[in-house]
């Protein structure tokens, strides 16, 4: 696979030689590997992968021996393996054969190179050029992931209004949570959104939604990597990673939402010094019933005259504190299996060391942190307006009327090439603020730019698509009545649409 080449999104979800077994136990990205010699796509069956405990290693020699190459050749391209596992470890993983890359570097992504049945993977030449072959392995593991562990179960979950726990486990082991996060801690050690961004258009794609996990990601785990001390970092990354323990923020009280500046919890300093206790209540809690641990905006001294927005802190609290409780799981129009929750705190004692960052700096921090937050929503809304568009294409050439394909009629056509071209522009915003987020140079004003843009986008395209779907796309069962669901929160969200309109216009010097 040469760089620029993806999945189709024409390709079924997640191809399969056989029927998938349920699996309990997923690999996934653990670590990056170098070697010296390029290797061509399509090895030979003789490239037997084997499981080590962080990773994927091939054992290659005997290939390379049929080849006729030199021992030096040889050398250089071979990996080590560890003998305590065989290529029959492979028959628990339901998932199919991984593309790669075996050039300047190998990125280990879960999943099997190849079968006897000799599984393809279709691949398609495209200009983007944001992804490259590892991140376009990950794609394919995970959209096998999705219908064998998420598809069967999405109507249990929806009905229960929330992803059973079990799933964020299986999500930790395909190393969804590590990817960001150093390998001393467990993780993968990449520093890149762009693995995160396949996650929002593989999930969109298939009509369903990963939970709370995005803000486990997306939310909770920048604020550790910025803040935490060596110390809490011990103690908090490794079950971050392992799904042991889910985290999540709460900043929205009943009273603000746009102007946290005006929020009124508060965390007091004992007399001894040794903790905060905290008192205050929030609102609109994404997975606050599932979290372990809870950052929690708090007012820990008075706004000075000056800046109103002074004496705001962040601290972890454990949710199974004495004085936490969760109120109602409130009921939402769309982002149904995501948990969403009332919080109240009464006389909570946060131990000191709990404290992520300097005390009363709290609103500079999330003023950092906002710039991605905002990235995830509007690339997860392009991914939602790309998902209508194929949903409605695949319908109207199916659906007919009058005894045509409603696709024949020049309106169908008009209404969906004005969406494709609208989804392709958010396409470049959204892959534009990518490569910022992940250069370090996305500015707020940027950010606030590509969620305007993205999420106005998603709502003009999902609509325009659910009217070609006629009374169909008024049925839940349909995807994309959930889709249309699921994105109206994208322009209330992170900011409002209109608050981002006033940073654009504060940034163009109005």
């Amino acid at each position: 696979m040469s760089p620029g080449t993806r999945l189709p999104d024409s390709a079924p979800l997640g191809a399969m030689p056989r029927a998938l077994p349920r699996c309990s136990a997923v690999h996934g990205i653990k670590r990056v590997r170098f070697v010296d010699k390029a290797m061509p796509l399509g090895l030979p069956e003789e490239f037997l992968p084997v499981l080590e405990p962080h990773g994927i290693a091939f054992e290659i020699s005997r290939a390379l021996e049929a080849k006729g190459r030199s021992s030096d050749d040889q050398a250089a391209a071979r990996l080590p393996r560890d003998e305590r596992y065989g290529a029959d470890h492979l028959d628990a993983r339901p998932y199919p054969p991984v593309p790669f890359c075996l050039s300047k570097r190998l990125a280990v992504c879960g999943g099997r190179l190849g079968t006897s049945e000799g599984t393809q993977v279709e691949v398609a030449a495209v200009r983007r050029t944001v992804f490259n072959e590892d991140h376009e392995a990950f794609r394919e593991t995970l959209r096998a992931f999705i219908e064998a562990e998420v598809v069967p179960e999405y109507d249990e979950w929806l009905a229960a209004g929330q992803a059973p726990r079990e799933f964020y486990y299986k999500l930790a082991d395909l190393g969804v949570f590590g990817i960001r996060v150093d390998e001393e801690y467990g993780g993968a050690g990449i520093d890149s959104y762009k693995f995160e961004a396949i996650l929002y258009e593989e999930t969109a794609r298939a009509g369903i939604t990963f939970g709370g996990s995005g803000v486990h990601v997306l939310l909770g785990l920048p604020y550790v990597k910025l803040l935490a001390t060596d110390e809490q970092k011990k103690r908090y990354l490794p079950k971050f990673v392992s799904g042991e323990e889910m985290w999540a923020i709460a900043m929205t009280e009943p009273g603000t939402g746009s102007d946290l500046a005006g929020m009124k919890t508060t965390a007091k300093l004992s007399e001894d010094g040794t903790h905060y206790v905290l008192n205050g209540s929030k609102t609109f809690i994404t997975g606050g019933v599932h979290a372990d641990q809870m950052i929690v905006c708090a007012r820990t001294d008075a706004p000075s005259a000056e800046d109103r927005r002074h004496g705001i802190s962040l601290l972890v609290v454990d949710t199974k504190s004495e004085g936490y409780s969760i109120g109602r799981k409130l009921d939402k129009l769309g982002l149904k299996t995501s948990d969403t929750a009332e919080l109240a705190f009464v006389d909570v004692k946060v131990p000191v060391e709990n404290l992520l960052g300097e005390e009363n700096k709290g609103f500079s921090y999330l003023g950092h942190n906002l710039a991605s937050e905002r990235w995830g929503i509007a690339y997860g809304a392009y991914a939602q307006a790309k998902a209508a568009v194929r949903f409605a294409k695949q319908y109207v050439q199916e659906r007919t009327v009058f005894g045509k394909p409603v696709a024949h009629f020049q309106n169908t056509k008009f209404e969906l090439a004005a969406c494709q071209a609208e989804v392709d522009a958010a396409e470049a915003v959204a892959d534009r603020a990518t490569e910022a987020l992940d250069a370090g140079e996305l500015t707020p004003a940027e950010a606030a730019s590509a969620k305007l843009f993205c999420t106005e986008v998603a709502h003009r395209v999902i609509d325009r698509c659910l009217q070609l779907h006629g009374g169909y796309g008024f049925m839940n069962e349909y995807p994309i009545a959930r889709l249309y669901a699921d994105n109206r929160v994208n322009r209330i969200y992170g900011g409002t649409s209109e608050i981002m309109k006033s940073i654009i216009a504060k940034d163009m010097g109005l």
